[in-house]
């Protein structure tokens, strides 16, 4: 026989803690909740990756203030479209994908090097990142592939996770952030054989002295050899490739 409801129940059932969890927002939101947050970003992307058949990247960094007719944002959109037919990206057949473009989703390099994938007719990845100036997404991300992160870790994690290969542009804080983040993660064996390649020698020369590093014993001769450059987008790609750029799909068509 079922239970009768107690004549308090109403009352009850008004209250913040009678709410089931997964709808409260208040409680989600909360202090206590940033560990769920944090894998939640985990797995909603993940989980529209592992259904578009996302196998691989190639992660494309730049800054977002580089003008449409600026040479950089020109060579990022032609790398853009060359890595994705060369890379695979083009031949998913609704199956597995390699070498996907993926950038941090705005305007300037990301948005060119999304635009090259588009121009390719290939689908391509935007990591955005909610800052206080909103950011929002390029228009050539795909749709189903264009995400939205709190938090700059685990943006970085999905960055990182699938990456076949690094592609630098010439940019500020958050570019520097982040090919140093993925240049350690080399350095200390985290990520194997993901070569990287930073476009423009004498902007990150001129920018960085990194011969000094070695010179003051802060990183080892050899670790130099954690990068290259290039100058052009079938440099860039013909330097993936001679530092051990993964292509399965690539391989399949030969």
């Amino acid at each position: 026989m079922a239970k009768k409801p107690s004549k308090s129940a109403g009352k009850n059932t008004n209250l913040q803690a009678y709410e089931l969890p997964a709808l409260d927002t208040e409680f989600l939101l909360s202090d206590s909740m940033r560990g769920v947050r944090f894998l939640l970003e985990y797995e909603k992307a993940e989980e529209h990756l592992r259904a578009a058949g996302i196998r691989s990247t190639i992660v494309v960094f730049g800054s977002a203030r580089t003008k449409t007719t600026h040479r950089w944002y020109k060579a990022a959109r032609e790398f853009g479209k060359l890595a994705s037919i060369k890379g695979g990206a083009c031949d998913g057949d609704g199956k597995e994908r390699d070498n996907v473009i993926a950038t941090g989703g705005g305007p300037g390099t990301m948005e060119a090097a999304n635009r090259g994938a588009a121009d390719a007719g290939a689908p391509s990845i935007g990591f955005n990142i909610r800052l206080p100036q909103e950011q929002e997404p390029n228009r050539y991300s795909t749709p189903e592939l264009t995400f939205q992160f709190h938090y700059f870790a685990m943006r970085k994690m999905h960055l990182a996770m699938r990456a076949n290969g690094l592609v630098v542009f010439p940019g500020g804080f958050g570019t520097l952030d982040e090919l140093f983040e993925m240049l350690t993660l080399r350095q200390t064996g985290k990520v194997d054989g993901v070569p990287v390649v930073l476009f423009d020698r004498a902007y990150w020369t001129s920018l960085i002295n990194f011969q000094t590093l070695v010179d003051e014993e802060m990183i080892s001769p050899d670790d130099l050899r954690l990068f290259s450059y290039a100058e052009d987008a079938e440099e860039i790609w013909s330097r993936l490739v001679a530092s051990g750029l993964k292509s399965p799909t690539a391989a399949k068509r030969r």
